[in-house]
């Protein structure tokens, strides 16, 4: 982790001679007498006597006089009793907040496949392991973490709060949405329930909760919700999306567990912070993000009750097409997705669509920087029927495409 640097403004210095130099002219200093100084003050004194009387008869002249106190009936009187205002203490909030959430969270270890034999020592190398957070989301003994927290493993286990060790058995993936499901068989010490992330607004307070590094368990961070319905590039060919950015510390190590509302309920699933490298001055103590609720909600049912997340299936092999490609190969568009290979008994082949084919346009969203295909892709369902534009021989065309399923894991 990369120390921001904070450069104070620099304030030019200036010698104190040079001040009284700007204050008089050289060799031209005024004297005052004590005498003179006393009938400067009284006539000041006098004349903002004179003045204030002047306004107040001016005031009086224009305003009408005011009424002297009197008892006030009671059948005149209206009562406007506020509804639904409450006075909350953040620090009371907080803490009883935590105090509901802890149980709940986890250390989630992640024993990873032995690296294999090692010719120079005559031994197996032991088997590295990997760290994150969790969060228990039902009696049944079922968490939540992140894809990234359990890739890779051979077998995962779950640190309780009060130190016991439990396995824990991965009962589903889902790499887009970064989300994996586990299960351990003893009932968990507390299972949280979601709040509605669509109702959150930047500002409100948050509080985070996990294992940074792996070591320090149940550390707790409070912020605030800097923002909703964040994108952000994940060096693959699609866009993690609605996201909620916020200010609470997210440390290496917090992956997977929960961000949470006042009221202990998960509005968000910690998944990554962004650190400026420094290079052009974009130093930052870090912007953390997590995985709205609904979208965790939403995934996690399907990997529960299915183990896995059924996708769009479009059945074509593709590549993305961006500006400087477009213009290397002279293509008639700037973005969008070049049609390698076009199965045809699949849903691409048996709506018409061809090798060498641009795919623009699914439905009403256009394939772009901000819109890209798998993201645009994964908006439909299995089985709807959907519009697809594309050009072929520099002529804009479209089909209807019904989308097969494939599952995700």
């Amino acid at each position: 982790m990369k120390t921001a640097h904070v450069y104070g403004a620099g304030a030019e210095k200036r010698h104190v001679f040079d001040f009284w130099k700007e204050m008089f002219m050289e060799n031209q200093i005024v004297h005052f007498s004590r005498r003179t100084v006393s009938v400067v003050l009284l006539v000041a004194f006098i004349g903002a006597l004179i003045g204030s009387g002047t306004m107040y008869l001016a005031i009086r002249d224009r305003l009408p006089a005011a009424q002297s106190a009197s008892p006030v009936q009671s059948q005149n009187v209206v009562h406007i009793q506020a509804e639904g205002v409450r006075t909350v203490d953040i620090k009371t909030a907080v803490t009883d907040a935590v105090g509901k959430v802890g149980p709940a969270v986890v250390t989630v270890i992640n024993h990873l496949a032995p690296r294999g034999f090692n010719p120079f020592s005559g031994q197996v190398e032991s088997a590295p392991k990997a760290s994150g957070s969790g969060v228990f989301i039902s009696k049944d003994g079922y968490l939540i973490t992140n894809n990234h927290v359990v890739e890779g493993s051979k077998s995962l286990e779950v640190i309780l709060r009060d130190g016991r060790k439990l396995s824990a058995k991965l009962i589903g993936t889902d790499v887009f949405a970064d989300l994996a499901v586990l299960k351990i068989s003893e009932k968990p010490p507390a299972a949280l329930e979601f709040g509605n992330s669509d109702a959150l607004k930047p500002g409100e307070t948050v509080v985070a909760i996990g294992s940074p590094l792996g070591e320090f368990q149940n550390t707790v961070t409070v912020g605030v919700v800097s923002a909703t319905g964040r994108s952000l590039e994940t060096g693959q060919a699609y866009r993690m999306e609605d996201l909620i950015q916020t200010d609470a510390a997210i440390n290496r190590g917090n992956s997977g567990g929960p961000l949470v509302n006042l009221e202990g309920q998960i509005i968000g699933i910690n998944t990554l912070v962004v650190r400026g490298d420094g290079s052009a001055g974009d130093v930052t103590e870090g912007i953390g993000f997590a995985i709205a609720s609904n979208t965790v909600n939403a995934v996690t049912r399907q990997l529960i009750d299915q183990g896995s997340v059924a996708r769009p299936y479009l059945g074509a092999l593709w590549q993305l097409i961006t500006p400087d490609i477009a213009r290397r190969y002279q293509l008639p568009v700037e973005w969008g997705v070049y049609l390698t290979q076009v199965n045809r008994s699949d849903p691409a082949g048996q709506a018409g669509l061809q090798e060498g084919d641009i795919i623009t346009k699914i439905g009403n969203d256009p394939i772009d920087q901000n819109r890209p295909f798998i993201n645009v892709l994964l908006r439909h369902k299995p089985g709807e029927r959907v519009q697809i534009t594309f050009v072929r021989e520099g002529r804009a065309k479209s089909t209807m495409v019904t989308f097969g399923k494939r599952a995700a894991k």
